[in-house]
């Protein structure tokens, strides 16, 4: 009897001692995992070369000398860099624990730079100055519980012109400050509400160009006297018509503006401040005008549109109007759209599906596009990147809607697996960038990715953004529906093995989803998540609370707190039977992370698989490497292991 005890004793050794040994990927100190599978180290070694890819994007223009900043990442978060030259190395300038993405050079010399950091993704950036000459940083703004803008420069270089929240949290007001000596900040207007944001300063300096936004849908234009602080009326009241972009005319007569007033789409107009005119501009483009650039002499206006999904760059002659598309941009979305303050260059960024964001220029005289980075893409090669193609579908009121559909590779047989991945906003767009981490999915698991921009996305006219606001708000998850029939109708795509996500508002759509169509997926993965959106109102920021509730509902309302209640994924949490992924930033003020905590703790209730990931120093999703590298590897195992059964 003891001889076979100890041989039992052997055998209960063997078996239990690898597994026990089995190295595993543990999370870091400011991560909180709750439920999570271990995570096999090979894990690491087997994506790494899909995890170490950079991008670069356009920060400013030296004032003086051509040179770029940009902003990439070399640690563990983005940081300032300075580019002396097309191809030239990249000189960091910033060193900060926290990722530090937006800045502006003191206009005429340069001798500083202003930049914008918050801490641990709370979104309560403060404005910083950066000495040149010494590196110093000085803090120029109340570094408290304050969310601060970058601001405008006023064309002598002497003034910044910024908005803050830092008087009550919840209202935005207009300072203006000579960072050179903080003590001269003063507020020049007390607003009312979240909305308010600085767009430009006159010729003169006199006056400031300032956007009250209502919501998507509805905003107005104000002139603001610098030194009395009076607001007078640029735009019409009481009128439900969007502004965006606007810029003064250089010789003050005038403004250049985006509007959708009398169109679908957001198009440049010109408006005159005499006469109150307005002229539109690009009447001949059907898409929004997402961007707009007016080069230092006020001759050319540069502008991109957003046409479904790719970006055009155009240059406009502002005396003649006439338009001219520019090619020779590579095709992808383009961000950022800077002169240099010389007037000769036209510095932007591109990202499409085989290249991360790069930063390029364009010289006009020749058309000549130049690129300053080429960054790199970790180990994968371009070529081998998918490309996406659109795919349209037919939902229940006969609307067509659209996403970006990208297919595995031909070497993966049968029918393969779908991931759905819903954009937030909602007043947002998928568009055909650069999906980073994702192309792991389709290159090594075969796993098929659908982008839907579902009703209430932008880039399709005013009338289908506003076609989910308040009671509609649950048909776009009909939209989804419609998405899963769409699948089921493609002979390369399996219906049964089904995978949706989303962050943010893609989260709440990732939630409704599951619990909407329960049997119709196989596992849901949702990112900064709303559950509820009576708790959701009540508990997020108060400088946006008003602007949410143009688009959700106002809670207040007997009627919509019920409609909240009704169709609440927390409340519907019962209905989920498949496992669910949850993960949260701890510190995003926008979506607080109990909207997170009290869906994992209802959904657990069901006896269905719940995982559950925060990072105490994140906020809308994880930015820092370690923290994103960890989501990623559970993803993959969570993947494996529910929606592939391997």
């Amino acid at each position: 009897m003891q001889r076979i005890a100890v041989l039992l004793g052997l055998v209960a050794l063997m078996v239990s001692v690898p597994s026990a040994q089995a190295p595993v990927i543990s999370p870091t100190p400011n991560l909180v995992a709750d439920g999570i599978a271990p995570i096999p180290a090979s894990i690491a070694a087997e994506v790494r070369r899909y995890t170490e890819y950079r991008s670069a994007n356009l920060v400013d223009w030296h004032p003086t000398r051509r040179e770029l900043m940009i902003s990439t990442r070399f640690g563990n978060a983005p940081q300032l860099h300075l580019v002396k030259s097309p191809g030239g190395a990249r000189t960091q300038l910033t060193f900060a624990d926290e990722p530090i993405t937006n800045a502006r050079y003191q206009p005429g010399e340069g001798r500083y730079f202003v930049f914008l950091r918050d801490t641990g993704g709370n979104e309560f950036a403060q404005l910083y100055r950066y000495d040149v000459q010494d590196g110093r940083i000085t803090l120029l703004t109340d570094g408290g519980r304050s969310q601060n803008s970058l601001g405008v420069w006023s064309h002598k270089g002497d003034r910044l012109a910024y908005t803050t929240t830092r008087r009550n949290g919840a209202d935005r007001d207009v300072h203006v400050m000579d960072p050179a000596n903080p003590q001269t900040d003063r507020q020049v207007l007390q607003a009312s509400g979240g909305g308010w944001d600085v767009r430009a300063w006159s010729p003169d300096d006199r006056t400031l160009l300032v956007v009250e936004e209502i919501s998507i849908e509805e905003s107005h234009l104000w002139l603001v006297d610098i030194a009395t602080g009076q607001r007078t009326p640029l735009t019409p009241a009481g009128e439900r018509v969007s502004y965006g972009l606007a810029v003064f005319a250089r010789d003050g007569r005038g403004v250049f503006l985006t509007t959708d007033k009398g169109s679908e789409f957001l198009r440049l107009a010109y408006l005159d401040l005499n006469t109150r005119a307005m002229t539109t501009l690009t009447g001949d483009v059907n898409w929004d005008v997402e961007n707009l650039e007016l080069s230092p002499d006020g001759r050319t206006m540069a502008l991109v549109t957003n046409e479904a999904g790719i970006s055009r760059l155009r240059l406009m002659d502002t005396g003649t109007r006439e338009a001219r598309l520019i090619t020779g941009v590579p095709a992808g979305v383009i961000g950022g759209l800077l002169w240099h303050p010389a007037g000769n260059e036209l510095a932007f960024t591109v990202a499409s599906a085989r290249s991360a964001s790069d930063v390029y220029s364009l010289t006009p005289r020749n058309n000549q596009v130049t690129r300053w980075t080429e960054s790199e893409l970790g180990g994968l090669v371009a070529s081998e990147l998918v490309e996406p193609r659109l795919a349209q579908w037919t939902t229940f009121d006969g609307r067509e809607i659209s996403g970006f559909y990208y297919r595995p590779p031909a070497r993966f047989p049968g029918k393969r697996p779908v991931l759905i991945n819903i954009h937030g906003g909602p007043e947002g767009q998928t568009r055909p960038g650069f999906i980073g981490r994702s192309n792991f999915f389709l290159n090594e698991l075969g796993v098929a990715l659908v982008y839907p921009n579902v009703r209430g996305s932008t880039g399709y006219g005013k009338t289908f953004v506003g076609l989910d606001n308040g009671m509609k708000r649950e048909d776009s998850v009909r939209d989804i529906a419609a998405l899963l029939d769409w699948i089921a109708q493609q002979p390369e795509l399996d219906a049964a093995r089904v995978m949706v996500t989303g962050g943010s508002y893609g989260g709440y759509m990732a939630l409704a989803v599951a619990t909407n169509y329960n049997e119709r997926i196989r596992c849901a993965l949702d990112v900064v998540g709303i559950s509820n959106y009576n708790t959701f109102l009540k508990n997020t920021e108060s400088y946006r609370r008003d602007l949410r509730r143009v688009e959700y509902g106002d809670e207040r309302q007997a009627e919509m707190a019920a409609f909240f209640e009704k169709t609440a994924p927390l409340n519907n949490a019962h209905k989920i039977t498949k496992p669910l992924f949850v993960v949260q930033g701890g510190n995003y003020p926008r979506v607080p992370r109990t909207e997170s905590e009290q869906m994992v703790a209802r959904v657990k209730k069901n006896g269905t698989p719940v995982w559950y990931l925060m990072a105490t120093d994140e906020g809308h999703g994880f930015v820092k490497k370690s923290n994103v590298d960890f989501q990623f590897y559970a993803t993959v195992v969570f993947m494996n292991q529910f929606l592939l059964g391997t």
